[in-house]
């Protein structure tokens, strides 16, 4: 292990430049426009994966877009084995005119702290989280010859559309992915300098409304007063999802929700977390969290249900008195144990249909999904992951549970029988899925340096 850390040291800037040529390519999944950069960028990392030494490195085609799969298992049957999973993927840049370097330009400058930072679209989530395990790889492979594990990675194009063919990918090579554990570098740290695994997940159930009045859009001066407006309709539905305690109030909505033990209530509060610095950082006014719960409880282990998105009418410049012939929402419910996707969809089905005003045809399409997910902090993987962090922070990192939802922890749970390790280096103020998006620079360099040291503790352990 010392050897693969000094080569990793030695050997840092040159693997901030490799990245910067993946992040130079805009793999953009989400738009047909960009499938041959997400084939360019697929490639790349399969060649790369070749050049430092895995072996049976394939580009997997699927329906959509490409898997790619590399393996080092020369550490033996009696050595426990790894699976890698990142994705190389990235959400669209816009709007450009917030960036202030171009997104698939990679820069170097200084971030809010006096940290160095690299800015580009993906930085963060994946390409540069992913990045760090392919150069602890490198590091081990350079300098010992032979990683403690066998390590496999699977690093899919398609994470920020919903990882539509992964699933169905890992069920029809379910011995080719078998492992001990899977090991995700794909969310964040609690705060700069304050190490933290996330040992849960939300799940996330997705779904559009749509409410259609006249059969066109109508004069709002020569109909309105005789015609229900879609719009007003749509709002005044929207406005009672919520009661005054700020919970949800579709029939049904709690009932399958693991409360929350005591001893994760107290570590809750034991983060260091202040409020007011949080609120500032996003230039908010008051908090609004369920009643009952904190902030961190309310983003971390509840249940929510938002309005992602609101479509009616005229939105141009200027004024047209319009009275719309349909209203939509997109509307997201950010799910906890034991709550499932599927049935939420149904309950909230069975509200709009129940609630709709006579005067209206309701739509209800269900968008896309994933499963909450609870990892047992206990077990040998987790608590080498925390020997890991240690060894590079100097302090024993907390285990959290994060608000976002990868559904691909579920899938391994329930398809392969894995319980995931998710150690990231991210931070709130990465600005993911945003304008400026970057990943510091120290943060890179400590994540391969952690990730080096996991195999090592892990391979202890077992």
């Amino acid at each position: 292990m010392e050897n693969a850390l000094r080569y990793a040291d030695e050997h840092q800037d040159r693997f901030t430049r490799e990245l910067e040529e993946l992040l130079r390519i805009p793999s953009i999944s989400t738009d047909p426009e960009y499938a041959d950069d997400v084939q360019q960028a697929a490639n790349w990392l399969a060649a790369h994966l070749r050049s430092i030494g895995l072996s049976g490195v394939e580009v997997c085609e699927t329906d959509g877009h490409p898997i790619v799969y590399g393996e080092d298992l020369r550490a033996g049957e009696e050595a426990p084995t790894v699976l890698v999973y990142g994705h190389y993927d990235v959400q669209p840049p816009d709007p450009l005119e917030l960036w202030d370097s171009p997104p698939f330009e990679p820069t170097r400058r200084n971030g809010e702290g006096s940290e160095e930072a690299i800015y580009a679209r993906g930085a963060c989530d994946d390409k540069g989280q992913m990045f760090m395990h392919v150069k602890a790889a490198e590091s081990y492979l350079a300098e010992e010859r032979d990683l403690p594990v066998n390590l496999k990675f699977l690093v899919e194009g398609e994470e920020e559309r919903g990882s539509v063919h992964l699933a169905p990918f890992i069920e029809e090579h379910r011995d080719r992915l078998d492992a001990d554990v899977v090991l995700i570098s794909d969310t964040g740290m609690f705060a700069e300098g304050v190490p933290s695994i996330t040992y849960g997940l939300r799940g996330l159930t997705y779904v559009e409304v749509t409410l259609t009045g006249p059969g066109r859009d109508l004069h709002s001066g020569l109909f309105g007063g005789a015609v229900e407006n879609p719009a007003n309709a749509l709002a005044h539905l929207i406005a009672n999802l919520h009661d005054e305690d700020h919970r949800v109030t579709v029939e049904g909505f709690y009932d399958d929700v693991r409360p929350l033990t005591d001893e994760e209530r107290r570590t809750f509060r034991g983060l260091p977390f202040d409020e007011a610095d949080w609120r500032e950082e996003i230039s908010l006014k008051q908090a609004k969290t369920e009643e009952g719960y904190g902030v961190l409880e309310a983003v971390g282990a509840r249940p929510t249900l938002d309005v992602n998105g609101l479509t009616s009418g005229y939105q141009g410049e200027g004024a047209k008195t319009v009275l719309p012939a349909k209203a939509s929402a997109k509307i997201s419910c950010r799910l906890v144990p034991d709550q499932t996707p599927g049935d939420i969809a149904d309950k909230l089905e069975r509200h709009f249909a129940a609630n709709v005003p006579e005067t209206m045809h309701l739509e209800f399409e269900r968008l896309h999904g994933g499963q909450p997910a609870l990892i047992d902090t206990d077990s040998p993987a987790m608590q080498a992951a925390a020997d890991a962090m240690e060894g590079v922070y100097g302090r024993r990192p907390f285990f959290t549970r994060e608000g976002g939802t990868i559904p691909v922890v579920a899938d391994f749970q329930n398809l392969l029988g894995l319980d995931t390790v998710l150690m990231g280096f991210g931070l709130e103020s990465d600005a993911i899925h945003s304008p400026n998006e970057h990943f510091g620079l120290g943060r890179f360099r400590e994540g391969v340096e952690s990730i080096i040291r996991f195999h090592e503790r892990y391979a202890e352990r077992q």
